[in-house]
């Protein structure tokens, strides 16, 4: 038996669907993290809802946050809406905010995070996640097929 590529993914990303958006705040982005697989469904440590609700806040005052000032930003957010304070220690925060950052939404600038180039959320995502990330990722997919194809071929 010959030796297996390694199964670690170059790239990876989930998308669901969800019903259209008729809800607001954080609730909204709550969805959004839910819909690009950055929070999976019924998972209680939603901090990365509120990382990002915090970012897009900032970006209205074009506000580059430290990650300490997110963190404490997320904790009064979560105090506010009574929320348990549930993955706020400081290296989850660093930690989702790589998430964030590997699928390009936002960007650091001197240790200070901010929403790519305070652009607005679907010109970022069209333009890093959709047009790069997910061609990348289904043109590897169609080569898969096409090997697929090559090695079982039918009667097509």
């Amino acid at each position: 038996m010959g030796k297996i590529s390694r199964d670690t993914p170059l790239a990876e990303i989930t998308l669901r669907r969800y019903e259209k958006p008729t809800m607001n705040g954080r609730e909204l982005v709550r969805k959004f993290c839910l819909s690009i697989g950055v929070l999976q469904p019924g998972d209680s440590r939603d901090v990365m809802v509120d990382i990002l609700y915090v970012l897009l806040q900032a970006k209205k005052n074009q506000e580059e946050l430290h990650s300490e000032e997110i963190k404490n930003k997320v904790i009064e957010v979560r105090k506010s809406l009574g929320l348990p304070m549930l993955g706020i220690a400081s290296s989850n925060v660093r930690r989702q905010l790589k998430r964030l950052k590997d699928l390009y939404l936002i960007e650091t600038n001197a240790n200070l995070y901010r929403i790519t180039e305070f652009g607005q959320l679907s010109e970022v995502f069209e333009e890093k996640v959709e047009n790069f990330v997910l061609s990348q990722v289904m043109s590897r997919i169609k080569e898969y097929l096409k090997k697929l194809d090559e090695e079982f071929p039918g009667r097509g």
